[in-house]
């Protein structure tokens, strides 16, 4: 099997299995079976330092569309191959917005597999689908281990590219190398962002239990935007308590300046389904600091947060954006803006020409 510079071998086997699943009857959906999973085969450079994680079941579906108009305002559609997410990061948002119930329940253990996804997003764009910016992807990340063997991220990216949709990717994966050469190609209409929440690899170990390595992010990110792509860093959401201290946040924006990438910064929110499971997992102590902070004192407290971000990015000369910032009298300093525009001058021009190295927000 040829999986576009991943070594070869069996990846993923799995048995038939019948249909256990209870939580979700939308009708664009239909379970085909349940597998149990083996480690999938990847390159060593893709990782780094961690075992590979891998879920404990994996439900293959069929749906009828594939792309959708997001609801986020620096994207017009999103597109996700999966549902669930073997990271098993205890902030992430997308458990609140994953359909089968099977996947937010046991978050970071079970992962849904859209096998007929290429077809309905060829479906989708031949219908007639308005050119776009796409979000890859927005309530999973397009790298798991499992994207080895199912490539549905990759098949995806190449067929709205030659479509000529733009591509706008978020992951926490090097995985992501694997498609250098597609990416590359197609540099002016692609760009790619990273999230490092933190570079400390032990608090990452708590909070991100089965993302890769945050080293690892920052090296793929580098070799990225040295083939001239644009590139983002994306810091969030910094947590009361957690991440936020200068020494977690001037070392993601050191990770920023290596890759000469653009920061952007972002507040953790509460969010009922991911509240419930960030308290199973973390200290009462640290449970209610956050509470308190996030409910009673969200904006004195994001006030000095922001100023210390802005100003460890002016120290290393890195442009860095609040996400949630707008700014009326200028488009140009708000994320939205430069997500959807921006990416145009990096072929051009560096940066730093661009913006003279300023922290906006």
């Amino acid at each position: 099997m040829d999986l576009g510079g991943i070594d070869e071998g069996t990846n993923i086997l799995g048995r038939d299995d019948r249909d256990l699943h209870r939580g979700f009857t939308a009708k664009r959906i239909s379970i085909i079976r349940e597998i149990i999973p083996r480690i999938p085969v990847i390159r060593r450079d893709h990782v780094m330092e961690y075992a590979i994680p891998v879920p404990r079941k994996i439900i293959e579906i069929r749906v009828s569309k594939a792309l959708y108009r997001s609801k986020l305002p620096d994207l017009d559609y999103s597109v996700n191959p999966y549902q669930g997410c073997v990271f098993g990061c205890i902030y992430c948002y997308a458990i609140n917005f994953t359909g089968i119930e099977d996947a937010w329940r046991n978050w970071g253990g079970v992962v849904v597999v859209k096998t007929n996804f290429i077809e309905a997003l060829r479906r989708d764009i031949v219908r007639g689908a308005k050119k776009g910016v796409v979000g890859v992807s927005t309530i999973t990340d397009p790298y798991m281990p499992i994207e080895a063997e199912y490539q549905l991220t990759r098949r995806s990216i190449d067929l709205l590219l030659k479509y000529r949709f733009r591509i706008s990717i978020q992951t926490k994966s090097p995985l992501v190398l694997r498609d250098y050469y597609l990416l590359r190609t197609y540099r002016s209409s692609v760009d790619v962002g990273m999230t490092i929440t933190t570079m400390d690899p032990s608090l990452a170990r708590v909070i991100e239990p089965g993302a890769p390595h945050p080293l690892a992010r920052a090296r793929a990110l580098k070799k990225i935007s040295d083939a001239w792509i644009y590139t983002w860093v994306f810091l969030g959401p910094i947590i009361p308590g957690l991440n936020d201290a200068e020494e977690h946040i001037e070392s993601v924006v050191e990770a920023a300046r290596n890759s000469n990438s653009l920061l952007v910064f972002d507040m953790f929110n509460i969010y009922e389904r991911t509240w419930r499971y960030m308290r199973e997992r973390l200290d009462r102590s640290e449970i209610m600091k956050i509470y308190r902070t996030v409910k009673y004192n969200r904006d004195r407290y994001w006030a000095r947060v922001r100023e210390r971000v802005l100003g460890i990015c002016s120290k290393h000369r890195v442009l860095c954006m609040d996400f949630s910032y707008i700014d009326v009298t200028d488009p140009r300093n708000n994320w939205i803006y430069w997500r959807r525009d921006m990416y145009k001058y990096r072929i051009v021009e560096s940066i730093d020409n661009y913006v003279d190295n300023r922290a906006v927000g």
